[in-house]
This record gives structure tokens, sequence and C-alpha cells, in this order.
């Protein structure tokens, strides 16, 4: 979830679970469509006993806009979204079954939170460190602060549960950091007509970031076994044409 810029769970990573897949029986089969009448919401993919709406798409779409250091310009389509919609389902599934929190302490989502409002290279034009500035930005993104901090707690609970079984051990050189941060991050914003933060801002993140990348061999070996194992079934077909995951189903193959 072509190399793929860091671990994609952060790109979540990145909201709690109602925001992105609902726990629910796999859906009966749709009523025919009523003459004139408009499809607000629909169900693009199964992974489990988990459904996974177009509107849960749309969300993790706008999430973006909190990682602009990871989901970088011309890679947020809607089948990267999924991907990490499915990854983080079952990254979470496999949490609860080992009874892992997949939460965070408020006190420290706020925090969080503050050190991000100071890091989003779009928040310079609301002044984000201000309360209005961040609401205005939020508007802007159509998020709210409830659905960031619900975000960013399971967020910080999901780095957690990788640190405790793939990064120990692993160091990030300073020289690295800046090499991200030249070769990489402030190409890519460039392009986009956005300008970089300054290193010293953003070097805890891009550090986080070439952690994943430094475990993500490990990580995605991990993630692809839980995919095969995730009975994971692509229901529209939309979605299943740009998004290959091995133990997938589409739509017209039944299989469980």
């Amino acid at each position: 979830m072509k190399r793929r810029a860091a671990i994609p769970i952060l790109c979540l990573v990145l909201g709690a679970a109602p925001l992105l897949a609902q726990t629910q029986p796999p859906p009966a089969p749709a009523p025919a469509a009523v003459p004139g009448s408009v499809e607000l919401d629909h169900v693009v993919a199964i992974v489990g006993a988990n459904v996974i709406l177009e509107s849960d798409v749309a969300l993790e779409s706008r999430f973006s806009v909190l990682e602009p250091l990871q989901v970088l310009p011309g890679q947020n389509t809607p089948a990267a979204a999924l991907r990490r919609l499915i990854d983080r389902t079952l990254i979470l599934q496999q949490m609860e079954e080992q009874r892992q929190p997949i939460d965070s302490r408020p006190a420290e989502v706020k925090k969080a939170v503050a050190q991000l409002r100071r890091e989003i290279p779009a928040c310079r034009q609301y002044d984000c460190e201000t309360d209005e500035g961040w609401e205005g930005f939020l508007r802007a993104s159509d998020l709210t602060e409830q659905m960031v901090e619900q975000r960013w707690s399971q967020r910080m609970a999901i780095l957690r549960f990788i640190d405790l079984r793939f990064r120990s051990g692993i160091r990030i050189a300073p020289d690295q950091i800046s090499a991200y941060y030249q070769k990489t991050l402030v190409p890519a914003l460039e392009k986009n007509h956005e300008t970089a933060p300054a290193l010293s801002d953003v070097s805890g993140r891009i550090q986080e970031i070439l952690l994943e990348q430094q475990v993500s061999g490990l990580f995605q070996d991990w993630l692809s076994s839980l995919r095969d194992q995730g009975n994971i079934r692509i229901v529209d077909e939309a979605y299943s044409v740009d998004l290959k995951l091995p133990g997938a189903s589409g739509q017209g193959d039944q299989s469980q």
C-alpha cells in the first residue's frame, strides 16, 4: 500500500474505527434503484466483517491534508486512499485480537495535534497556531477538530504497536534526514507550487517517515500475510481495476 513512499498506515495513519470501517455483516443485495433517485453512498470493499463505504474513502482522501510530508502531490488517488483504509483495518483487527489499545491518552493527542498545526505547510496562510486559523483550515478541508483528534489518537496507537513489533534497534542519521528533505520533500512541494517548511520544523516527521521505510520490508511481508488471510473483497469494480491486492476478490468472485 512501484515503491510506496512509507508505510501507508501513517497516511491515516493515518481516525477512529467508525470513521474508517463500519463493522457489520456483509450487505444484502441492494434493491433496484428507483427512477430519478440519486445514490449517496455505497460499499466499495469488505475486509473480514468490516465494511468500507465510498464516503470512508472520500474522508480518507480529505485526511491527506494532515500528511503532506507523506501523501505527496499526485499520490492521493481514490485507489490509494482505499488501500490505506484496507491496510489500517487489517492492522486494527490485529491490535484488537492482541488486546492492544487502539486509542491514545487525550493529553498526548492534544500535544501531538498542537505540533501538527505548526508543521502543515498549507497552515501558513491560515495561521493555524491560532484557534481561529486552525478552525478556518479545517473548514476549508471539510474536517472538524473532533475528526482530527480521533484520527491522531488512533494513528499514535498504531505507531506504538509498530514500534513494539518492528523498529527495535533502528537508528536514523541526521544526514539521512537532510537528504530526504532536499531530494524528496522540497522538489515535491515546489512542483506543487508550495513552499517547504524549514528542515528544523519537520525533521522529526521526516525521521518518522524514514523509520517506516527502514522497516518496510518486514512490515510489508507481515501486511501481505494479513491481506492473504484477511478475506478482502473489492465490491466496487471501479476500484478493483487499479487496486491489486493479494488475497482480494472482485465482485464477481464469491469465494470467501
